[in-house]
């Protein structure tokens, strides 16, 4: 594996997103986006003029940079020159783009129920997997990083640890996913992570995961441009479409900027679809 060259510059980034207490994953696109910075104007991008970062927004207008990939580097950037640089009057150079409010796709539960049914094997892992990103309204990382004792099945919860900004939560077991993972658990016998990947001391991986949605998703002749992603939406709105209160307090729920899930008080049986009769078991 080639590695990558180091400058005093950049391990004071690094050292200063440390400080921060921001992900491996998070400080690799930090880096990444100051890098590109950097390549555009030729030289070490803490010289840089307000000329010139003017001009590398233009540049990711006219390239068809997406509205989430531009502001994201405004976000970077603006954390290396207020705080690795001392720059802070360098964020005055630099503006947002605006990102348009679109409606999330969203599958039916007779989909969901073919698409799950579709799941490939061997075995039920990735079945159950896919179970809980639907059934309990999970990201593909909190599915991933899940261990068996987080599966309380006397209080039908569902224990997320350091989900989304490191924060904990509790999710709905459904009676239906309850079924699905204790023949899962008879079948695979897991210990420690609650779908192991390989080597089995390592957790499964969210692409591993998206893989295996994607290729459900064909199987099942489900044309609609969803991801695994969609998974967690279509939990939210099949929720609300079941008229449940989703007014429940924070410590039960996770709020996005989207939908609002995990309401305890639903009918648990109304996040568990049935495969339609065209999908094979």
């Amino acid at each position: 594996m080639k590695e990558e060259k180091t400058t005093p510059l950049r391990d004071r980034m690094i050292e200063d997103m440390r400080i921060r207490g921001m992900s491996p994953k998070t400080q690799q696109g930090h880096i990444r986006a100051v890098r590109y910075f950097a390549e555009f104007i030729g030289r070490s991008p803490d010289t840089a003029t307000p000329d010139e970062l003017r001009a590398y927004q233009l540049h990711m207008t006219d390239t068809g940079v997406s509205t989430g990939v531009f502001n994201a580097r405004i976000v970077s950037l603006r954390f290396f020159f207020g705080m690795t640089c001392g720059r802070e009057e360098m964020k005055r150079y630099m503006q947002f783009r605006r990102k348009p409010q679109k409606l999330p796709v969203v599958l039916s539960v007779e989909e969901v129920g073919d698409l799950l049914a579709a799941v490939p094997g061997p075995g039920l892992k990735y079945r159950a997997a896919l179970g809980i990103s639907y059934s309990a309204g999970l990201r593909a990382s909190e599915v991933c990083n899940l261990k068996v004792s987080d599966i309380d099945s006397d209080r039908m919860l569902i224990h997320v640890d350091e989900g989304k900004n490191d924060k904990d939560r509790k999710a709905m077991l459904s009676p239906g996913l309850l079924d699905l993972l204790r023949d899962y658990w008879r079948e695979a016998r897991p210990e420690g992570w609650l779908f192991p990947g390989k080597p089995k001391i390592m957790a499964l991986s969210p692409r591993q995961l998206n893989r295996a949605f994607t290729s459900a998703k064909h199987m099942a002749g489900i044309n609609k441009p969803a991801t695994l992603h969609t998974l967690r939406h279509s939990f939210a709105t099949h929720l609300l479409e079941a008229s449940t209160d989703v007014r429940v307090p924070t410590p039960l729920r996770s709020a996005g900027k989207t939908t609002v899930l995990n309401p305890v008080t639903a009918k648990r049986s109304c996040v568990w679809p049935r495969p339609s009769s065209s999908a094979a078991s």
